[in-house]
């Protein structure tokens, strides 16, 4: 089971950024959180992008459902991109895209 992320963060918006609820485009995509790629956008779009130090202590908690991990198979397919520049456009390991690959292709 999945946590309510929509709820999750309307609690957010409403307690620390009261102001970006009134933005339309974070309204609609509040409304589409389905999946773990959908959360890590939107958490960029709400929180724009983290320091170094933290988002690497944060990258150990993140956990991709099978849905997600094709999104960016297919991102890295699509763009011609190495394990390299996915792992850094994602912030995921190289050798955890290369354990992808070898289990979804």
């Amino acid at each position: 089971m999945m946590p309510d992320y929509k709820q999750i963060y309307t609690d957010i918006l409403e307690e620390k950024f009261p102001e970006k609820l009134s933005d339309t485009t974070i309204r609609l995509k509040l409304e589409t959180l389905h999946s773990a790629f959908d959360i890590l956008k939107f958490n960029q779009l709400v929180f724009g992008e983290t320091e170094y130090m933290v988002e690497r202590k944060s990258q150990r908690l993140r956990s991709y459902d099978k849905e997600s991990i094709l999104k960016i198979l297919s991102y890295q397919k699509r763009n011609e991109l190495t394990n390299l520049q996915v792992s850094d456009h994602f912030k995921i390991s190289r050798n955890t895209i290369a354990k992808w690959k070898s289990i979804f292709k």
